[in-house]
């Protein structure tokens, strides 16, 4: 990396999880879908096609959103990234259920990812749905949304590229509101929840914990 966080600082926390049987076949029977970390340059074109747009999204999850969002997409090439084994093996499961072929997945450090794979002004848009708030203070410099990856985020967009955030963390939302306004490539701010962005099972249980959640969308412009 070139330094976009310092030395030693991950926007994510490893966790050890259980991976399932469904999972761990998928892994291996939809393995052509996972694409690996390298230092050359991601060709869009031959994992998609020719002027197709596509859209990263930095942690997933279990998957369920990202394939939601994916088969109303069709036309929309999907680059799928996050660290936990699991989730990558549910998201492959899930691209099998449905049948999706514009869905492709990466095991990696998504910071990483947009530092060294990602050309600039290729990516359409970003998503980026409940990050890690790490709510103590002494952790914000572990946030993915900051000013060093605001800048490398634009570079990598289109012009009038987006990020669509969700968090459940009302401070964090704050927080991020905050970042993007002291930028003036970026335009946007909170939006109403979208209706084509499907309910996770996280999101369901922070409403139910009573932790409201906001959307954000934000689109950049390219200089001249």
């Amino acid at each position: 990396m070139t330094g976009v966080l310092p030395p030693g600082i991950r926007t994510y926390k490893p966790r050890r999880s259980r991976i399932t049987s469904r999972a761990e076949r998928a892994l291996s029977e939809q393995s052509a879908l996972v694409i690996p970390m390298s230092e050359e340059a991601l060709d869009f074109s031959a994992v998609w096609g020719a002027d197709v747009p596509v859209v990263m999204e930095i942690g997933f999850g279990d998957g369920r959103s990202t394939a939601g969002m994916a088969a109303e997409e069709p036309g929309t090439g999907i680059l799928a990234i996050d660290v936990h084994t699991p989730g990558v093996g549910d998201l492959l499961w899930r691209i099998g259920q449905h049948r999706l072929t514009n869905v492709r997945v990466m095991e990696a450090d998504a910071i990483r990812v947009l530092d060294t794979m990602i050309p600039d002004s290729s990516l359409s848009g970003l998503r980026s749905f409940f990050p890690d708030p790490w709510p103590k203070a002494r952790h914000h410099k572990r946030r993915l949304v900051q000013p060093s990856v605001l800048d490398l985020v634009a570079a990598r967009l289109v012009d009038g590229g987006f990020w669509h955030l969700a968090t459940d963390w009302s401070e964090y939302a704050h927080a991020i509101a905050e970042c993007f306004a002291g930028d003036p490539r970026w335009g946007g701010g909170v939006i109403p929840r979208p209706d084509d962005r499907p309910m996770t099972r996280y999101e369901r249980r922070a409403l139910q914990e009573g932790r409201p959640v906001t959307d954000l969308l934000y689109r950049v412009r390219q200089p001249v």
